[in-house]
């Protein structure tokens, strides 16, 4: 491809921010002989897919999993690199009769155990739903009638007690809300990627998956510490001073960021969510499985040294619990009792947990209401491009398709002289 209006002291395109949106659609365009350079306010790729180590632990940026179904997880990685370790294929439930056990019922001859267990119908609607989703193409789904996700299991013909039981203290972790407002089609396609593929982690921690896309590229792409505090006619102005030229810019922030780097933008809502980090001399619990709460007290919480041994000092347990919203006084303390009461007293004394660090992510999930749209454009005036999972659906996938079309249309606006 023959290159932009680009000269030899600029480069093609500046794409603000790398994250996965961000490195997906600069590694697209680079592979189009295009010259791109990343411009990063952290001093690390990945934007909420970080991870930091603290008191010899291996710390997520809040609690992460990483899906192995996504086709652009496929496209992009090389997951025998990542030495992902998995999750158990299913969930428990923890309610005033004891724990529940629900396992994935493609993967597991019991679906589901434990006190109040549910009965033939619900058991039969979990399966008739597994092989709605699993099995069809993903376009079929998109294209489905949409409403909430509540009435879309209502109609799949389960039981109130069995969504209040079950789904809506999973699914809180999972939308990071607690009325089963989300669009279904949203909800049917990432139920389908559960049960397609693997709920895993990388065993340097999430941030390895931006680390390696970031590989990929040139040596010089990507500038860290590099803030942009606004676009130009010409490019982009520095945070430091100075500007960056370029014919095109792609701004691949958050929704905040890139409505105030593009004020036309209409800024998408998005959820909150605050995870605690507590290290324990003993883990809570022998096994890599997920931990709902049916009082919902918590959204889930996980031994994650469980998961990946090396995310904690040997010998020790990393426990992750995750709530709605911001940190507040007195909460912590709530949720040490809650999880007592979770993974059970007599092995689980929380009062003597470490508490290692909080991490609230502002940003961390866009609300997505029926009628939501899965993929918008990422054309926003002339020469200037916009992209991340506030575009798409609030996912690894959904940031990284949302990349890939910025850069489709950028090439094809090239192609076609309209840039």
């Amino acid at each position: 491809m023959s290159r932009s209006r680009g000269g030899p002291d600029r480069p093609d395109v500046i794409v603000v921010g790398a994250g996965l949106a961000g490195l997906a659609c600069a590694a697209d365009l680079v592979g189009e002989g295009l010259d791109v350079q990343v411009l990063e306010a952290s001093d690390a790729v990945g934007g909420r897919m970080h991870s930091d180590r603290v008191g010899g632990c291996v710390i997520d940026r809040g609690f992460q999993v990483f899906n192995t179904a996504y086709p652009q997880v496929r496209r992009r990685l090389n997951l025998r690199e990542l030495r992902l370790r998995p999750f158990t294929p299913g969930v428990l439930v923890h309610t005033d009769r004891g724990r529940l056990r629900l396992a994935d019922p493609t993967r597991a001859r019991r679906a589901c155990h434990g006190p109040s267990s549910p009965g033939p119908r619900d058991l039969a609607a979990l399966a008739l739903l597994a092989g709605r989703d699993a099995l069809p193409p993903a376009g079929r789904i998109k294209h489905r009638r949409d409403r909430s996700t509540r009435a879309a299991l209502a109609a799949a013909g389960f039981s109130e007690q069995f969504v209040e039981r079950f789904f809506r203290p999973f699914l809180s972790g999972v939308f990071l809300e607690e009325d089963l407002e989300t669009s279904s089609r949203v909800f049917h396609l990432v139920w389908r990627s559960m049960l397609r593929g693997t709920l895993c982690l990388p065993t340097a921690g999430i941030g390895a998956v931006p680390a390696q896309l970031a590989a990929g590229l040139p040596g010089s792409t990507i500038r860290l510490e590099c803030p942009v505090e606004g676009l130009t006619d010409d490019g982009v102005l520095l945070g430091g001073g100075g500007e960056a030229t370029a014919p095109i810019v792609v701004v691949a922030t958050g929704p905040g960021p890139a409505a105030d780097l593009l004020p036309g933008l209409t800024p998408s809502p998005y959820r909150a969510v605050t995870t605690y980090y507590h290290l324990c001399e003993r883990p809570p619990l022998g096994e890599p499985t997920l931990l709902t709460d049916s009082g919902r007290r918590f959204l889930n919480t996980c031994v994650l040294s469980e998961v990946v041994p090396s995310y904690a000092p040997k010998g020790h347990g990393l426990v992750a619990t995750s709530v709605l919203g911001d940190d507040t006084p007195g909460r912590e303390r709530a949720v040490r009792s809650a999880l007592a009461a979770a993974y059970e007293a007599d092995t689980a004394d929380t009062a003597d947990w470490e508490l290692l660090t909080v991490r609230t992510v502002p940003e961390a999930l866009p609300v997505m209401l029926p009628g939501h749209a899965l993929s918008r454009t990422s054309r926003v005036g002339h020469g200037r491009y916009v992209c991340g999972d506030h575009r798409t659906t609030g996912s690894v996938q959904g940031a990284l398709a949302s990349g890939t079309r910025a850069a489709r249309e950028i090439l094809a606006d090239l192609h076609d002289g309209r840039v």
